[in-house]
């Protein structure tokens, strides 16, 4: 039986007088809407611990003024099953007060530059929110690994960089994208695709494919047949598509070769969407 946790009963859990030991701990952050692809993070998660604590939390620190906040699916009895069936031990479900009880939050972490860049440009402070509540979950779970997904990359690679300056005691576990039979990435926000929308919305994962076909040819080959792609599905509008360097997350050079990950973000219809691919160029 899954135990749903409010911020008293996971600081009891964690911190409290006579807790059990619960092992080797893993936490698995969502904003709930689950799918395949959290199952996979918590599937990833119960193979290396002996604990396993999902915390559902729609953080409102990382919505812009203009974003889904309010749109955003909340299934909780749906995700609850979902964890349940899975074997998942806890569930941490708080509240916006006890996650900011001081609203709006004044204390934040800071994504740095590297926060300012690709979605940083279209989602302004968004990074800052993203760091913010993981750090704020992971004093409170206190876990020994945490879990995400390769798809939010850019996300991955700045709470790493988190955990690293911060010297946070814990390890960052990776699981790859979890796709659909035709390509499409696994994301909450799937549920807002209606109609031609769906179809569309391959136009992301053809576009990194396209990019990835012609890396042969070098950075800017790969880049513009990824666009080229774009270009032909002209309701479908591109936010970026950008190889960078994995580990810096800065556009790569004409006459780069080696290992880069292509990003991209585009909206389709009322949703927008995210999706990247890694491949060696030149």
């Amino acid at each position: 039986m899954t135990e749903i946790l409010d911020l008293a009963g996971l600081r009891a859990l964690r911190h409290g007088v006579g807790s059990p030991d619960l092992g080797r701990v893993a936490l698995v952050p969502t904003m709930g809407a689950l799918h395949d692809g959290h199952l996979a993070l918590v599937n990833l998660a119960q193979q290396h611990a002996d604990t396993v604590i999902v915390s559902i939390f729609v953080n409102p620190l990382q919505f812009g003024p203009n974003e889904d906040l309010d749109r955003y699916p909340r299934p909780f009895n749906d995700d609850l099953a979902k964890l349940e069936a899975a074997g998942v031990q806890y569930v941490f479900h708080p509240t916006t007060e006890e996650m900011y009880p001081n609203w709006p939050a004044t204390t934040t972490v800071s994504a740095g530059e590297a926060g300012r860049i690709l979605e940083g440009v279209t989602r302004p402070g968004h990074f800052e929110g993203v760091l913010t509540v993981v750090a704020k979950l992971f004093a409170l779970a206190h876990p020994d690994l945490a879990v995400f997904g390769e798809k939010d990359a850019q996300q991955l690679a700045l709470v790493r960089r988190m955990v690293r300056e911060l010297h946070l005691p814990l390890e960052i576990v990776a699981q790859p994208i979890v796709r659909e039979a035709d390509g499409l990435a696994l994301s909450s926000r799937n549920a807002f695709l209606e109609g031609d929308d769906r179809t569309r919305a391959l136009t992301l994962s053809r576009a990194l494919q396209a990019a990835e076909a012609s890396a042969s040819a070098g950075p800017a080959a790969a880049k513009q047949a990824g666009l080229a792609v774009y270009a032909d599905e002209p309701l479908t509008s591109m936010d970026y598509l950008e190889l960078v360097d994995p580990d810096t997350f800065a556009p790569v050079a004409d006459d780069y070769r080696g290992e880069v990950l292509a990003l991209t973000a585009a909206r389709v219809g009322p949703t927008r969407l995210i999706d990247n691919r890694s491949f060696r160029v030149g």
